[in-house]
């Protein structure tokens, strides 16, 4: 293996750690939820450090490859578009932590009602991404297309969830500060799926050189 390949082999595993650990915050956010974990709901915010700064050092790892080694077309694929995958990555760790936040801020107050659909779009959301980091690794256009399509479910079951919420705050005015932090989960989470989604259509574009990117149609959210 030349010194370049091995530079691109830790890049990548640079980039899979990062996804590893947003994978953990989404799961432990919305089971700080359900759990009323307040604790774990900490450890979800303390993590994004650690995320954020796995996004910077792969940006630097790869400019600086860029830079010094110049590297052939297929190879500079691969680092731009890891380059705009952590950017999906950050932003996800991000949204992961406004859930925690919003599970701290619920878990004060008397349970609206049992959490049935969120933990389903959580499980979606998180598969979602696990399936597109590994459609990247091994260049699968057809998982990336299988997480592009899965995105509709996330958004059907973001609709229910509201559609339930708004009944709630009709019967009774006193429940309208929880079932607005509520909705606020299920809009964090299908941003998380519509980043897993921008992260299998970048694959796409490793995969074919062609980005796909606003070509695919998508359930209006």
């Amino acid at each position: 293996m030349s010194v370049f390949d091995e530079e691109l082999h830790k890049l990548k595993d640079k980039l899979l750690k990062m996804g590893a650990l947003v994978e953990d915050a989404i799961r432990n956010s919305i089971h700080a939820l359900v759990k009323r974990d307040n604790e774990l709901a900490g450890r979800v915010i303390e993590t994004d450090r650690i995320i954020n700064m796995l996004d910077v050092e792969i940006d630097e790892d790869s400019i600086r490859l860029i830079a010094l080694k110049q590297p052939m077309a297929v190879d500079l694929r691969f680092i731009t578009t890891a380059m705009k995958i952590t950017t999906d990555l950050e932003r996800m760790g991000d949204l992961a932590v406004n859930i925690a936040e919003r599970a701290i801020e619920l878990n004060e107050e008397p349970i609206l009602k049992p959490y049935i659909d969120i933990p389903k779009m959580r499980e979606l959301a998180q598969g979602m991404t696990r399936d597109a980091l590994d459609a990247f690794v091994r260049k699968d256009k057809k998982l990336a297309m299988d997480v592009i399509m899965r995105d509709d479910e996330v958004d059907d079951l973001k609709h229910e969830v509201l559609r339930e919420l708004a009944f709630f705050m009709a019967q009774d005015p006193t429940t309208v500060s929880r079932a607005m932090k509520i909705s606020f989960v299920t809009q964090y989470l299908e941003r998380i799926a519509d980043h897993a989604t921008n992260i299998a259509e970048m694959v796409i574009y490793l995969a074919e050189g062609k980005m796909i990117r606003h070509a695919v149609p998508h359930h209006e959210a």
